[in-house]
């Protein structure tokens, strides 16, 4: 049976999702993956691992609770401009963080702890979030844009797949070349 934490944003639930996201990065950091141990998070963390059974239901839905909120983007995508730059600068990092060792270690554990799809849901949205800012910014200034899926579909979903299943490195300029394609192509203009 699949657990996910609570979306309470505050009180003993938030307070308890925090100690426990952060034991485990503090564990990982100090001794390596092979020390997280229900056990050991939650005696790093100051609960029970009753605690963290409960509310995640093992290790690896944890540890997928906490790759998800690691890939949250911590800050708006860079306005630089035009949607040309805006869209590559925004390609580029998201490409350089989730083609990382790290980047792709979290993706790996956001997936293997998420029987029902809501943590990839949850990873899915964020990219989304952030393309759509850029887009909004776009037709702001009267440019013309795709949408956000076919942003996702010819610029994200390709990425993903090199990461997760061609995981040798990228060529360089591949992001750049897969914003080049989705501007190129011909698309609705974007509601103002």
């Amino acid at each position: 049976m699949s657990r996910k934490p609570m979306a309470r944003p505050g009180g003993r639930s938030a307070r308890v999702q925090a100690s426990v996201h952060a034991a485990v990065r503090e564990i990982e950091a100090e001794a390596g993956r092979a020390a997280l141990t229900v056990p050991a998070v939650a005696a790093r963390a100051g609960v029970t691992p009753s605690t963290i059974y409960r509310r995640w239901g093992d290790l690896q839905e944890l540890l997928s609770d906490v790759a998800v909120e690691r890939l949250r983007p911590e800050e708006p995508p860079a306005d630089r401009g035009s949607l040309v730059a805006d869209l590559t600068s925004w390609a580029r990092q998201f490409l350089d963080e989730m083609a990382s060792g790290p980047g792709r270690a979290y993706v790996r554990d956001a997936l293997l702890g998420d029987p029902d799809g809501s943590n990839a849901g949850r990873c899915s949205a964020y990219a989304a979030d952030q393309i759509e800012a850029v887009l909004a910014r776009a037709a702001e200034r009267g440019e013309t844009a795709p949408t956000v899926e076919a942003v996702l579909d010819h610029v994200v979903a390709p990425m993903m797949y090199r990461i997760l299943f061609r995981p040798g490195p990228l060529p360089a300029g591949y992001a750049d070349q897969l914003v080049r394609a989705v501007l190129a192509a011909p698309h609705e203009p974007t509601a103002r």
